[in-house]
């Protein structure tokens, strides 16, 4: 019954990719764009004749990640939250879905090995197949949960320096600097990489004409932080008045401490509650390990 089921399913999968390739469909003007855009950057992502085997694997992951990145672009799968986290983490969209493809592709191409080698030891071979469809499964995921757990300590990083930031600005604003003076000044005193990245956005904005602000509202959509929006919105509206900006920013760096030792009390009580869990169940198991003697003698007397 199962192998039916699965002849059935291959049977069909057959059949649609076969109606696929008969009649495609047609690219839209996002995926037409996309092809443009990376004419340009084809030769230089195309492995060299001469090139080593590490240079033609990252060639050919290149070709494999522009070629899923187009696709994504022509079905219109904009993945805001991925691209947030990637840019984020300072990588590239591409590389991320290459990855997503090839780890699952690679457990299925060692699903033949593993239903020979289940063969010669008796097992049946659907429990290879689908243990390989699962896997396949995880694999396709975890790339996806990798890259959430990294981005969440990446942008709560983030977070703690904004508000060391915000008070570095309203104190270069009590020095009588402007607010773009105050920002670039700001952002200049550490070397961590969200100052990095803060100056970055700043000095892109000075050389294109942008206000300062503007910059940072841009950055705080590119990496889905919060906090840089409504700095963004906050100097927006009161740019021309010092004092006023001068207490905001206070104010919202005073909030983000206090929301961030919160966060912090929240972590330490539940580690609390897991460890007393922990203990709870080492009491029980050594309670029936004590109790379990006894408890075999009652029964087989």
């Amino acid at each position: 019954m199962n192998a039916a089921l699965i002849a059935g399913g291959l049977v069909g999968l057959g059949v649609f990719a076969l109606v696929r390739a008969l009649f495609p469909s047609r690219p839209g003007l996002a995926s037409r764009l996309a092809a443009f855009d990376a004419r340009a950057s084809r030769q230089e992502d195309a492995p060299r004749p001469g090139g080593t085997t590490s240079e033609r694997f990252g060639g050919l992951r290149a070709r494999l990640g522009t070629a899923l990145a187009r696709f994504y672009a022509s079905q219109g799968w904009e993945q805001r939250t991925v691209r947030a986290d990637l840019a984020l983490l300072d990588r590239s969209f591409e590389a991320f879905l290459a990855t997503k493809f090839l780890l699952p592709a690679g457990v299925l191409v060692l699903m033949p090995l593993l239903a020979a080698y289940c063969a010669l030891l008796g097992i049946p071979v659907v429990v290879p197949v689908w243990l390989g469809l699962v896997l396949a499964g995880v694999f396709f995921f975890f790339p996806d949960m990798q890259l959430r757990q990294e981005a969440a300590v990446r942008r709560r990083d983030f977070r703690h320096v904004v508000g060391a930031f915000l008070d570095l600005v309203a104190m270069n604003l009590s020095g009588g600097r402007g607010v773009p003076e105050a920002l670039m000044t700001a952002s200049q005193i550490g070397d961590s990489w969200p100052l990095r990245r803060i100056r970055e956005a700043l000095t892109n904005a000075r050389i294109t004409g942008q206000t300062p602000w503007q910059a940072l509202g841009t950055l705080g959509d590119e990496v889905n932080v919060a906090e840089l929006r409504d700095l963004a919105a906050a100097l927006t509206l009161v740019a021309d008045d010092g004092a006023k900006i001068r207490q905001s920013l206070t104010a919202r760096a005073a909030s983000m401490r206090s929301r961030e030792v919160s966060e912090l009390e929240g972590k330490a009580g539940e580690r609390s509650q897991s460890m007393l869990v922990a203990q709870l169940l080492l009491c029980a198991a050594f309670l029936i390990f004590l109790t379990y003697p006894a408890v075999t003698r009652l029964l087989t007397a």
